[in-house]
């Protein structure tokens, strides 16, 4: 569903993405490990069309990395940025219905408030007014009211409870079973990602070093990259 073929990031004459390569299947999520400064969030702008890129961007097929932004996310893509940068001032409802603009549709998706139930009792709320969690929550379904074959989350378990950190992992495997979409998460909390990962990256000092699918995965040699 997605590809990258040596890919490149710079930021003026200083290189953050250097020549990384990977593939991500139909309904599958891989999960890309990394302590902060290691070129994960680069790479997810990249993917996204918010930062210029040397290299290859394969889409279902289709070669994205030229594209604009709003073109990728109309093809299939969708963002859900670390932060989750949800438009405070608006409600929870107005939020979602922003996500409809990239599929066409005029109405929210039944299965989103199925999803997110405590969405739906805080859809007149505004967005500013919610917890962390919550929006985290409302970040993801924003970003599902676009009907994308392939979501991003950067770093979704930032300055969240570990309660809810859980009960996330559990939502994200539903979502990928019930949309039949892929998912690429960067994060930095092991658990969370061997909770839903179907294969893991490694990313240091933006490279890729390190990579393993199912039983394959060597949870201690991933933790050695996320210690300082």
């Amino acid at each position: 569903m997605l590809s990258t073929q040596n890919l490149r990031v710079s930021y003026g004459m200083s290189e953050v993405i250097h020549g990384v390569s990977f593939e991500v299947g139909e309904m599958e999520t891989v999960a890309i490990m990394g302590r902060n400064g290691m070129g994960k969030t680069t790479l997810f702008k990249s993917l996204i069309g918010m930062l210029d890129c040397e290299g290859d961007i394969t889409l279902g097929g289709e070669a994205v990395a030229k594209r604009q932004s709003y073109e990728r996310v109309k093809r299939g893509l969708a963002y859900v940025p670390q932060g989750r940068l949800v438009f405070a001032t608006l409600t929870v409802e107005e939020n979602i219905l922003a996500g409809l603009e990239a599929s066409g549709q005029r109405t929210i998706p039944g299965d989103i408030y199925e999803l997110f139930p405590v969405l739906q009792e805080m859809r007149k709320r505004k967005a500013g007014n919610l917890s962390g969690g919550q929006q985290q929550q409302l970040a993801i379904a924003r970003a599902l009211a676009a009907d994308p074959k392939v979501l991003l989350l950067d770093e979704p378990t930032e300055g969240i409870q570990p309660s809810i950190i859980k009960d996330l992992a559990k939502t994200l495997n539903e979502i990928k079973q019930r949309r039949k979409l892929s998912i690429v998460v960067s994060e930095q909390v092991l658990s969370f990602a061997t909770a839903i990962a179907d294969r893991m990256l490694v990313l240091d000092k933006g490279r890729i070093v390190y990579e393993a699918a199912g039983t394959d995965i060597d949870a201690k040699q991933i933790s050695r990259y996320l210690t300082v």
